[in-house]
């Protein structure tokens, strides 16, 4: 892929999906549709759209499809017109309540999906009258699962080589979608532009609107400093641009560093003050993102903006950003990818290893070459 740390990636010719035993969901199986079970973290559930649009293909057109949820991301699954309703969970970490158990029973869902790795989730949907259960083997649940899908282990220190997303995509082929185009399902934000804040709304209508994701809900790890994201800021505001930065209340000290000393009325740090509903609306105005591997870094890229993202313990080959216009920078080290929450030396020599030229110069290189398709420069 060159010398330079330089990384554009195209999952299905890259990484592409593990080939399964196609199942057969006869007619009766369906009973009134499909139900998924999307991942907790927002990057995770980003990467499962891609199969969740092909589900949707191979439901049949009578038939609903229901996404389990985690409560704050319901502003996701309801700008997408293919999911006909979401269940969202009053709690994710501490069990079902009753009522979310009986909301899942009066469905009378057939046929459902586990896009994450849970006991519990399995145990429940199947007590809740889901009897075609299907998702990968993992803790112990293969027992309620009408077919397990076994992925192959993660090496020790080594890139995955399978990327988040194709391990979804290979269990919906196995359920009968179709092959993916590498086209993302349609978003319909909510609310419309025009609704928002004033403040939200003269960001949005900026033409030179950049969003910074300087955050890392992972650990202090993978966060590429706060004075590299402030070199990135400061060059673009003095290039004619304005920055927002985001994430949530408690990256709101990381954020204040990223905008220290600069104009308050050209970079603003939104950390914790957006709504899921006006960070997408802010992502999908942005001219670009800059970000460490993160939720909204995912998220840019589903809604279709360019960026440029910053990887250093994690791996790029799992969860890079599902988009043709995303530039990845990651320089390997003997440690790397450690997927540690905190760097073992405390040198992060991983992350570090980019610099903040380093970045400006993709930025520049995207601004002045949005070609789908890109490959790594040589």
């Amino acid at each position: 892929m060159g010398e330079r740390p330089v990384y554009l990636l195209d999952i299905r010719r890259d990484f592409p999906s593990p080939q399964f035993t196609k199942v057969v969901l006869r007619p009766d199986m369906w009973r009134n549709g499909m139900v998924v079970r999307m991942p907790n973290h927002l990057g995770d559930a980003v990467m499962a759209l891609p199969a969740l649009g092909q589900l949707r293909k191979a439901v049949p057109p009578e038939c609903a499809l229901y996404c389990i949820i985690p409560p704050g991301q319901q502003a996701l699954y309801r700008a997408l017109p293919i999911v006909s309703g979401v269940l969202p969970l009053s709690r994710i970490h501490s069990g079902w309540s009753r009522e979310d158990f009986v909301n899942l029973h009066r469905l009378r869902l057939g046929v459902g999906v586990l896009f994450n790795n849970s006991f519990r989730d399995a145990l429940l949907m199947r007590l809740a009258g889901v009897s075609n259960l299907y998702g990968a083997s993992a803790r112990f649940r293969s027992f309620l699962l009408r077919k397990a899908f076994r992925f192959p282990p993660r090496p020790d220190g080594q890139p995955a080589n399978l990327h988040h997303a194709n391990r979804c995509l290979a269990i919906a082929s196995a359920l009968g979608a179709p092959e993916w185009d590498g086209q993302l399902p349609e978003f319909r934000l909510s609310p419309a532009a025009d609704e928002l804040s004033p403040a939200i709304t003269a960001l949005c209508e900026h033409p030179k609107l950049l969003t910074v994701a300087s955050g890392a809900a992972y650990g202090a790890a993978k966060r590429w400093p706060s004075g590299n994201f402030h070199a990135v800021v400061a060059h673009w505001v003095e290039s004619g641009g304005v920055a927002a930065v985001l994430g949530s209340e408690s990256e709101r000290g990381i954020g204040d560093e990223v905008i220290a000393g600069l104009d308050p009325h050209k970079a603003v740090n939104l950390s914790g003050r957006t709504t899921l509903a006006e960070l997408m609306q802010l992502l999908r105005h942005s001219a670009m993102t800059v970000a460490n591997d993160s939720g909204v870094m995912h998220l840019s890229a589903a809604l279709g903006r360019p960026g440029v993202a910053v990887f250093g313990p994690t791996d790029f080959t799992a969860t890079g950003p599902i988009g043709a216009n995303w530039r990845l920078l990651y320089e390997k080290q003997p440690c790397s990818p450690c997927f540690r929450r905190e760097c073992p030396s405390g040198m992060q020599k991983c992350i570090r290893a980019i610099t903040p030229e380093m970045v400006i110069a993709e930025m520049e290189g995207i601004l002045n070459c949005r070609c789908p398709g890109l490959r790594p420069a040589e």
